[in-house]
C-alpha cells in the first residue's frame, strides 16, 4: 500500500507483517476466509461486506471512508446490473430448454 509519509508506511508494513507472523493476517479480519465469486450475487455480498467493514472500522477518518464507500457503491451497481442480467438470462435459457425438450 503506497503512503506519502515513509513513518506511516513502515509502520503499516511492521504491523501486517506482526499479524502475519501470529496467523491473523490483516486480509482475515476483512474478508470471509472462503469465498468464491461464482455469480454476480456473490459479488454483491463481498462488497456489502468490506462497506460494513469500513463503516466500523475506527482508524480511517470520515473522508476516507466516504471515499471508499463510494467507489465500492459503484462497482455495486455495475455488480447489481449484471446480477439483473444474469436472472433474466437464466430465464431465457430455461424457456428455451423447455421449448426444445416438449
Amino acid at each position: 500500500m503506497p503512503y506519502k509519509d515513509k513513518d506511516k508506511r513502515r509502520e503499516y508494513s511492521r504491523e501486517y507483517k506482526r499479524m502475519k507472523r501470529v496467523g491473523h493476517g490483516l486480509a482475515n479480519n476483512i474478508l470471509p476466509t472462503p469465498f468464491k465469486l461464482r455469480t454476480a450475487q456473490n459479488v454483491l455480498a463481498l462488497l456489502w461486506e468490506q462497506i460494513e467493514a469500513v463503516k466500523i472500522d475506527t482508524e480511517s477518518g470520515v473522508l476516507e471512508k466516504a471515499r471508499c464507500i463510494g467507489y465500492l457503491c459503484g462497482i455495486s451497481l455495475k455488480a447489481v446490473e449484471t446480477a439483473e442480467i444474469e436472472t433474466r438470462l437464466d430465464i431465457l435459457e430455461r424457456k428455451i430448454s423447455l421449448r426444445s425438450v416438449g
